[in-house]
Parts: C-alpha cells; sequence; structure tokens
C-alpha cells in the first residue's frame, strides 16, 4: 500500500465525512416537515426526496454535470462572481454526493419521528417548550438508532459512489480520485491485485461499521423492552 492508495482512501473518507455533516443537517429539518406536515405536496416532496434512489447514479450525474458545468447559467453565474467552480473539484463531488446520498439520510430520520406517541411533542409544546427546544432536547434524543443509522447509511452510501463522482468529479488524483475510481480504474488496467487492495479495505470498513450499528440497535431495543 503506497502513498496514492492512501491518499485516495483519505479523500474517499474526507468526502464521505464533509457529505454527512452536511447531510445531518439538511436532513434533519427536511425528515422533520415530512414526518409531521400535512401539506397536500408532501407525496410530491417525499417523491422527489425519494428519486435518486431509483435513478441510476448516471442520469443523476448527467444533470448535476450540464447544472455544474461553465457552459449553463448557473455554472457560468458561479464562476464569474463568486470564483466557484463544481465539474471536476472536490466541492462538486460534495455537492453531487449531498443530491445522490439524500434519502439515505432523510428516510430513517423521517421514520423514527412517525413511530414517537404523538402526545410527545404535544406535551413538550405544553411545558412551553419551542420548537426547537422540542426537536433537539426531546424529539431527537428520542430517535437516536434511527438517527445513527442515517449517518452510517449516509457515510457508507457516499463511499461506495461511483457513477455520480465518475461524471462530476471524474479521475483527479488527489482531487476526485475515489476508491470507487480508483478500483474501475485498477481493473481496466488489469492491475487485479491493487484493484483487491482498494475493495477490500472498502468491505472491511463497511462490515466493521456495520457491526457496530447493529450491536447498538440491538442494546437500544433490549433497553426500550426492559
Amino acid at each position: 500500500m503506497d502513498a496514492i492508495f492512501w491518499e485516495t482512501m483519505g479523500l474517499t473518507f474526507r468526502l464521505a465525512a464533509v457529505t454527512t455533516a452536511c447531510l445531518l443537517l439538511i436532513g434533519i429539518p427536511v425528515a422533520y416537515y415530512l414526518a409531521y406536515t400535512r401539506h397536500p405536496l408532501k407525496p410530491f416532496l417525499e417523491a422527489l426526496v425519494s428519486l435518486p434512489l431509483f435513478l441510476p447514479p448516471t442520469v443523476i450525474g448527467f444533470y448535476l454535470l450540464l447544472a455544474f458545468s461553465p457552459n449553463s447559467a448557473l455554472g457560468a453565474w458561479l464562476q464569474e462572481h463568486l470564483n466557484i467552480r463544481l465539474v471536476f473539484t472536490f466541492a462538486g463531488l460534495v455537492l453531487g454526493s449531498i443530491v445522490y446520498s439524500l434519502p439515505f439520510m432523510v428516510q430513517p430520520v423521517q421514520s423514527g419521528f412517525e413511530h414517537l406517541p404523538l402526545n410527545l411533542k404535544e406535551a413538550s409544546y405544553t411545558l412551553g417548550k419551542s420548537r426547537m427546544e422540542t426537536l433537539f432536547r426531546v424529539l431527537l434524543p428520542n430517535v437516536k438508532g434511527a438517527l445513527l443509522s442515517g449517518i452510517v447509511l449516509s457515510f457508507a452510501h457516499t463511499v461506495g459512489e461511483f457513477g455520480v463522482v465518475l461524471m462530476i468529479g471524474g479521475n483527479v488524483p488527489g482531487v476526485t480520485r475515489v476508491a470507487s475510481i480508483a478500483i474501475y480504474d485498477e481493473v481496466e488496467a488489469l492491475r487485479y491485485a491493487k484493484a483487491n487492495e482498494y475493495a477490500l479495505t472498502l468491505v472491511a470498513f463497511t462490515l466493521v461499521i456495520l457491526i457496530a450499528v447493529y450491536s447498538f440497535n440491538r442494546r437500544h431495543h433490549n433497553r426500550l423492552r426492559a
């Protein structure tokens, strides 16, 4: 395992960590709104959030590439006024990963909110707590398992991305060359031993994380039953 291997793995986990942190900030309010809203457009919003689950990653990557390209109105405006270039950059990978992994954060947390007793929120309001206090001090502590699932699923899904990151980021060493792209490159070059290093590392990491999550959820459910 050489310096390029560690650079690639470090970039992969950095992308997953930054994406997951951004999804926490975005996903919790979205999940809260979808769990409790009675707006007639709720089915449409839920479908929109779930869309990345059903579309091929290359479709999402293609449209994001068009949107972020310097030839598009948005891409040109960002580059001209804010000096931000999103195509073939780490920032572009983060934005693409947020779009692609959004349902993996929103859906578990939304389900957690929906399974809470309604009187829990109402009791908090009765005691004079604001919506923000109720969310952070009452609701979120009671959906820790769902929140952990959302964090792990988002992180693991981002680590395993291929189509979206390839379309938006390409293959720039040290900038956008993550592990999934590296595996594809090594296999194409018939360097199977090198591809195995990346693949085996991802398998081992994912297995350890999943075992930890399942163990946590099992202990959490046992405490609730006790």
